[in-house]
């Protein structure tokens, strides 16, 4: 990795201060934890000339768990997340999610905003400056192709790896959003327009790798809010090649509730496949009657179907979501059984 390269540090202590610096810096990038926005300095993958600075905003750092609903600040950090007992207690898929990031020391530094809008990657991009150049760039930086995909048509195939979106998009979370225009309030799963089809153009509501999120012009991601739905039982997994450090082969959010014998709700979510974490559509149909091999069939048919799976440095697509497919079942299946 080279040299950082010189920047300035703006510290905001305000909501306010935090809207008007970024308005002000149209170039700056927001800075957390910076345990992925440092790497991707240091190989030169982007360069901006003023940091922001978000830890001093005390709006940003509340955590709120109870058995109504949670809230969780864009400066809360990922140890602080897994480590709260009533979010283990009342919503343990983003509890477990948040442990599953990563390292230690990356979750006490990460936070909650910073995995929410997670930077997409893939093999060919996070790489360091010579590497890149000596295979002339990618679609998301300065090249025009997409090396995952060669054939796509400028559409470019970089995948979302956050954790906590998937596991909070089972619970059917909102986001808080400031900006220069004012505040508003957006389901989580509008966040990301990664939908990276061939077939369709890039537009602001239909993104790729690339263009992954819908946020507007200096708009800031303040908190994340979701409610409780009574008898819903939720876990996430992810399976990793290396533990700690790895790039997820697939992560799974899974949340259900039973009614008897019979599975009464089913929502299921993925990272580290598509372009945007994907809350699968479709589930509600295996509801109604017993966990059987009719659903699993089922379930397998929607995650073929809606899970892409691009290869990464060790694993090809095709096993990756078969994966996705496998980490589901089981997870479904240990829910059902309490």
């Amino acid at each position: 990795m080279d040299a950082l390269p010189q920047f300035d540090l703006v510290r905001p202590r305000t909501l306010g201060e935090l809207v008007t610096a970024r308005a002000t810096h149209r170039d700056s990038r927001l800075i957390g934890g910076g345990t992925d926005l440092m790497v991707n300095i240091r190989r030169g993958i982007v360069v901006p000339p003023v940091l922001i600075d978000i830890n001093g905003v005390t709006a940003l750092r509340a955590i709120k768990a109870d058995a109504q609903s949670l809230e969780l600040g864009a400066a809360v950090t990922l140890a602080e997340v897994a480590a709260h007992p009533e979010m283990a207690r009342h919503y343990p898929v983003v509890a477990q999610a948040a442990a599953h990031i990563a390292g230690p020391t990356q979750r006490n530094m990460g936070t909650v905003g910073g995995n929410l809008a997670l930077d997409t990657r893939c093999i060919f991009y996070n790489q360091s400056e010579w590497w890149r150049e000596a295979n002339h760039h990618c679609l998301k930086t300065t090249g025009d192709i997409c090396h995952v995909a060669p054939k796509s048509r400028g559409v470019c195939f970089a995948t979302f790896s956050g954790d906590l979106a998937p596991a909070l998009l089972t619970l059917d979370a909102e986001i808080d959003i400031a900006g220069p225009s004012g505040s508003r309030t957006v389901p989580l799963g509008e966040l990301y327009i990664g939908f990276a089809r061939q077939d369709e153009p890039v537009t602001e509501t239909r993104g790729d790798g690339k263009y992954f999120l819908s946020l507007r012009a200096g708009e800031i991601i303040t908190a994340v809010r979701a409610k409780n739905t009574p008898g819903l039982r939720s876990a996430y997994d992810k399976i990793r090649i290396r533990r700690s450090i790895e790039y997820p082969v697939t992560g799974v959010a899974v949340a259900l509730r039973r009614d008897g014998g019979k599975l009464a709700d089913l929502r299921v979510a993925f990272t580290g496949t598509n372009p945007r974490p994907v809350r699968l559509a479709g589930t509600a149909a295996l509801c109604g009657g017993m966990l059987d091999e009719r659903v699993f069939k089922e379930l397998d048919a929607l995650v073929r179907d809606q899970i892409m799976a691009m290869k990464t440095t060790f694993t090809p697509g095709h096993y990756r979501r078969r994966v996705a497919g496998v980490l589901a079942r089981r997870l479904v299946q240990r829910l059902f059984a309490g």
